[in-house]
């Protein structure tokens, strides 16, 4: 089997988080973890300074989406924010709208995955909203669902908004990082545990569609099988 190196740029700043990402020698098909890391100790000026050209060994570059390209934590809590403000969603015993500040939401989501079992498990910790879709707090699991599958529905459509606003850009040094790699021949792609539509959206937006439709590998949504994926990226 010939011998080949990945270098797998993952998020910063480690924290706990429930979804480790990996590294993988290809010579011994070994997985090493790699923490991830908190967007309460991320700097989004700290630029990528890893060079295309450190090591004659790397054949190939595979960037993570959100935390690696750019910072999307934080948008996606202000997307939240802007949902649970939409339909009044209020939690007993509070009269205004739900926030979740900076600091909550960098707990949160490294211990719940997912944006629906985000907010199933805030409820039921903290009981269920009124909002303008309910006008009392829904009391069975098909009225919990339509609020649940409501909000993340209105969510995800404004962070789309968020993305294509212009207003987000790519962290320092991802577009100069990638486009060195490609003069240098060495492979690029870019693998992420998120859905499809939604990392397609940030890569046209963020990095342009000539680099993304020029990527060697594009790998999104839930990954079963990590190694044997990140093994056959090395062999294409």
């Amino acid at each position: 089997m010939a011998s080949a190196t990945m270098v797998i740029l993952c998020p910063q700043n480690v924290t706990r988080h429930p979804k480790p990402f990996f590294s993988l020698h290809k010579t011994t098909t070994t997985l090493y973890p790699i923490p991830y890391y908190s967007s309460s100790t991320r700097s989004s000026s700290r630029s990528i300074s890893l060079s295309a050209a450190t090591s004659r060994a790397m054949e190939a570059l595979i960037f993570d989406c959100d935390g690696v390209i750019l910072e999307s934590e934080d948008l996606h809590r202000q997307a939240y924010n802007l949902a649970f403000a939409h339909f009044n969603v209020c939690c007993p015993p509070f009269n205004e709208p739900l926030n979740w500040d900076t600091d909550f939401y960098d707990v949160l989501q490294n211990q719940i995955g997912g944006g629906k079992p985000k907010m199933r498990w805030y409820f039921k910790e903290n009981g269920w909203p009124s909002s303008t879709i309910f006008v009392t707090p829904p009391e069975n699991d098909i009225d919990r669902e339509k609020l649940v599958d409501t909000l993340q529905d209105w969510k995800t459509e404004k962070y789309k908004d968020i993305i294509k606003s212009g207003s987000v850009e790519p962290r320092p040094g991802v577009l100069r990082l990638m486009d060195e790699a490609k003069a240098s021949g060495k492979k690029l792609a870019v693998c992420s545990a998120a859905t499809k539509s939604s990392v397609v959206l940030c890569l046209e937006n963020l990095i342009g569609i000539e680099r993304f439709q020029s990527l060697d590998c594009f790998l999104a949504g839930r990954l079963k099988d990590l190694e044997e994926l990140l093994q056959n990226v090395v062999a294409a």
